[in-house]
């Protein structure tokens, strides 16, 4: 089995970073603790392995109680990565960087959708319940994204990850790519949800407005952007990553705490504002949906690239 994680990150007051991990962590990250040597330059190498590519299919299911609001949310946002938008930016533009990668361009579409709200495996899972979750949704170049509620805890959540994505095999068939984001809004929103919410720890830079109002789910989409460009780009442990493969820097992991020009650890860089709602945001998606996302890396600058 091969997981990567989203690591949890705090910012200090220095510019160098280390991405902390669980298990074989390809993951989302957010800023979080400083090393004492210099960070070598970014270059996601090419590990001759599978990627995603083409049409891929996003299968979704909802663990725990999600209201419609909130799904909705999610469900926007998946389906605003195809969306061509007059206005810039857009999350379609943000997706598109991913065509640079090897399998050139990438179309992602809503698949299926199970809810499992009384959680049928308990509220405190470890990673072999979130594969056997994620397995009642596979398929051949889909990934299959368990979402779990504000009240189900999974093991290493909040401590060092927000999310994981990973491959596995089921009875023998062919291996699958799976994903995983928590809502952390009532566990560890100054972890997982930065920056719409202070850090305990590291500067005390004023916190972002949720572009949709809510914290958590807002929080969820940076979260799902970060492990869908991971899947795509290094969803077998053999795509584009920098560092060890234990332990791995992705697509967007690689630029974790940018998201805007400027940027530096403690400061998500200048973002748009909306000046009656005071919201904050980079991205334009379907049905007037405005959102968050990462800087990822982009394979033909070498840099990491933001929207604004």
């Amino acid at each position: 089995m091969y997981s990567s994680s989203i690591s949890t990150l705090t910012f200090f007051a220095s510019s160098v970073l280390i991405i902390s991990a669980l298990f074989h962590p390809c993951s989302a990250t957010i800023p979080r603790k400083l090393a004492l040597v210099q960070t070598p330059a970014t270059v996601l190498k090419y590990h001759k392995g599978s990627v995603l590519h083409g049409n891929i299919t996003v299968n979704l299911l909802w663990y725990g109680k999600f209201s419609a609001t909130q799904k909705t949310i999610i469900i926007d946002f998946l389906e605003s990565l195809n969306s061509q938008l007059p206005t810039p930016p857009s999350a379609a533009a943000w997706w598109q960087t991913t065509a640079k990668y090897k399998g050139g361009l990438r179309s992602i579409q809503l698949g299926k959708q199970t809810v499992d709200e009384k959680c049928s495996l308990g509220k405190s899972l470890k990673d072999s319940h979130l594969i056997y979750l994620a397995s009642k949704n596979k398929g051949f170049n889909q990934i299959s994204l368990v979402l779990t509620a504000a009240d189900v805890g999974v093991a290493g959540f909040c401590m060092n990850r927000c999310g994981t994505h990973g491959s596995t095999r089921v009875n023998k068939g062919h291996n699958f790519a799976y994903a995983w984001v928590g809502n952390s809004v009532t566990q560890c929103p100054d972890q997982c949800a930065w920056p719409f919410v202070q850090p305990t720890f590291g500067p005390k830079m004023p916190p972002l407005v949720a572009p949709n109002g809510d914290i958590g789910v807002d929080g969820m989409v940076i979260n799902i952007a970060t492990v869908m460009a991971g899947t795509v780009t290094n969803p077998f442990d053999g795509g584009y990553f920098q560092g060890p493969a234990t332990a791995p820097l992705e697509a967007v992991t690689a630029c974790t705490g940018i998201f805007g020009s400027g940027a530096f650890p403690g400061y998500p860089g200048k973002v748009l504002v909306d000046k009656k709602k005071k919201v904050s945001y980079n991205a334009q998606g379907v049905k007037g949906r405005r959102y968050l996302l990462p800087a990822m890396w982009d394979p033909n600058t070498l840099t990491c690239k933001t929207l604004v």
